[in-house]
């Protein structure tokens, strides 16, 4: 989310989480001040591979309530921001030789893992992953699910039986980068909850 009008329109669908990227190659990167929004809604900062002093900079500056880390982050990282009390989303790349031993060193630093498409970029890569890697997933900690999922994609979700916590979706839901489809957000909560 990046314009005020539209977070404003998105957030009269109350969704769970609002995700801001500051990133700033992405051309989502939000630089801008972000208007009121309803407490249920939790304020998401994405990071790539940013400095500590950033990160707690923005944390301040936007009232972040979640960080979503999309770099190579470590699990050290990941504990300084649990310790100031801000829930810590780590995100994993995946592609079909996804090692899930990498997640061990994660789990007791982070409230939610969250799987995304392995690309060219650090996500943003508009394309789904083959979801039955997950299947090996040895971890109860529910997870969010990233990479290329639009309304299509929906029922094959539902049927996975996965711990999934929520769905992260962004370029399917757009007009232009940042910019969300609110028609298309609704269809997507009418579909989640038929």
């Amino acid at each position: 989310m990046k314009y005020t009008e539209n977070i404003l329109e998105v957030a009269t669908l109350e969704p769970d989480y609002l995700g801001f990227i500051f990133y700033e190659k992405s051309p989502r990167y939000c630089n801008g001040k972000l208007p009121e929004l309803p407490k249920s809604i939790l304020k998401v900062g994405v990071f790539v591979n940013a400095a500590m002093n950033d990160i707690l900079k923005k944390i301040k500056e936007y009232d972040l309530q979640v960080v979503q880390l999309h770099g190579n982050e470590t699990p050290e990282v990941c504990e300084v921001l649990k310790i100031i009390n801000v829930e810590v989303i780590k995100v994993f790349s995946v592609a079909d030789d996804f090692d899930f031993e990498k997640l061990p060193p994660y789990e007791s630093v982070c409230d939610y893992f969250l799987f995304d498409t392995k690309g060219e970029n650090p996500g943003g890569n508009g394309t789904t992953f083959n979801w039955e890697i997950l299947k090996n997933y040895p971890s109860k900690k529910p997870f969010f699910l990233s990479g290329g999922i639009g309304l299509e994609e929906i029922n094959k979700i539902k049927q996975l039986g996965f711990p999934i916590h929520a769905l992260d979706v962004n370029s399917k839901f757009e007009t232009e980068p940042g910019l969300k489809n609110t028609q298309l957000l609704k269809e997507l909560q009418n579909e989640l909850s038929s």
